[in-house]
């Protein structure tokens, strides 16, 4: 394997335009952490932009921060909590999905997109991205967007590398949006209510006027204890020890200790038709939402890590139908994140990962599912990523052939047929 190492854009310039020369495309990575996520790359050559790890500008008070895309993201992460201010979306980290070092970088989570509970209020990725320097397929380095949070008529290009993965250019920095953390953070936890009731739940506390930033629901389940993987909650919950494998549904509310406090109670009461609410504050709700983040409970280190996981996305009001038919179907377990929007679904070991079933009820629900751990083999075989309709697909593949016409930079990733 020919691993290239830049040291700055003007090198990413130069191994592009060899790559186009030699016609040889080039896988690009950070430190190579979500390299499992889709298709095996039609190459044997290596961009590694891990040593563009510099941070250009922080400037708190203007909630901009401005990095080069190999900062390792936990790095940055301390350092904007250091200032007491976050990234809004929650970026997922991967790591314990996929069994992977806990390695990510900032532009390999703006190209993989992924986006954690709050998701439901403040945005994904892409909107807290600001601006981005990169270089396309052409060789050319390019800018796009700015440093300023502003509605602007035309198209905001920046907005497309978030979720390429790494298919359209290779960042060299980007510039995001921070946002100040909240003061206290308070969960009302539900017990044993059915994927239905949940669902309704849910739908009931985002519907509510008292600002609800994040509501899951982790059915009962018979592969996992109760509490796997969910932060130390098992302590801070009523209820007797037995009683820690039922169902959870989860609802977070944020701000100022005496709002949080005050919305708290109010979505208690009502809620009440679904049962009463334990309320859990601060560090254990934190530790709670994280594991939610991540998807704890489908660990690679725990009971189900030798599974197939999928991340379906599908409309909130279809999540409970869909994610209680699949877990029927193949056995599996699911975890709902989103208000039900979002699913996670880890699924008995397969061939074909059960790919018919989940896409037929993605499908169905006009939703998409990604494969995002399965074994190479596994992967080799079933499509990680969501075949599109074609009128999406053609132009999908205009956007791709404006940035890269040789398709050089990460051939294949996205889909089986490429290369």
């Amino acid at each position: 394997m020919d691993t290239l190492k830049v040291r700055d854009a003007k090198d990413v310039e130069e191994v592009v335009r060899a790559a186009i020369a030699s016609e040889q495309p080039l896988e690009i990575i950070g430190h190579g952490g979500k390299r499992g996520i889709g298709h095996a790359m039609a190459t044997n050559a290596v961009l590694d932009v891990s040593a563009l790890n510099a941070v250009t500008a922080y400037e708190p008070s203007e909630l901009i921060i401005t990095l080069q895309a190999g900062a390792p993201l936990a790095d940055v992460l301390a350092l904007i909590d250091a200032k007491n201010q976050q990234f809004a979306f929650e970026p997922v980290n991967t790591a314990p999905l996929l069994g992977t070092p806990a390695t990510g970088t900032i532009g390999g989570m703006i190209a993989a997109g992924l986006a954690g509970p709050r998701r439901i209020r403040a945005g994904g990725a892409r909107d807290h991205l600001l601006g981005a320097h990169a270089v396309s397929g052409f060789g050319d380095s390019f800018k796009t967007g700015g440093k300023v949070v502003k509605n602007v008529t035309g198209y905001d290009l920046c907005k497309l590398l978030a979720g390429s993965w790494g298919t359209l250019s290779v960042m060299t920095e980007v510039t995001l949006k921070v946002m100040p953390k909240p003061e206290a953070e308070r969960t009302l936890l539900l017990r044993g209510l059915d994927d239905a009731a949940a669902n309704k739940a849910m739908t009931a506390a985002l519907g509510s006027p008292f600002d609800v930033s994040a509501a899951a629901h982790l059915p009962k389940s018979a592969f996992r204890a109760g509490t796997e993987g969910l932060g130390d909650i098992a302590g801070q919950v009523e209820g007797k020890a037995e009683d820690k494998a039922e169902a959870l549904t989860v609802l977070r509310l944020e701000g100022i200790s005496a709002s949080a406090a005050h919305r708290a109670g109010s979505l208690r009461q009502l809620l009440a038709p679904f049962g009463t609410a334990t309320l859990i504050e601060d560090v254990a709700s934190a530790a709670l939402w994280s594991a939610i983040r991540d998807v704890l409970p489908f660990a690679a280190s725990g009971a189900l890590g030798a599974w197939p996981v999928w991340r379906i996305v599908c409309p909130p009001a279809s999540g409970a139908a869909l994610g209680t038919q699949l877990a029927r179907e193949t056995g599996g377990d699911v975890i709902y994140d989103w208000g039900g929007g979002l699913i996670w679904a880890a699924l008995p070991p397969k061939p074909d990962a059960h790919a018919p079933a989940v896409r037929a009820h993605a499908n169905a629900a006009g939703g998409h599912a990604t494969l995002i751990r399965a074994t190479d083999d596994v992967r080799r075989e079933v499509d990680v990523f969501h075949p599109q309709a074609p009128g999406i697909a053609a132009l999908s593949e205009r956007v791709r052939a404006s940035f890269d016409p040789k398709i050089i930079l990460n051939r294949g990733r996205l889909t089986r047929s490429a290369g």
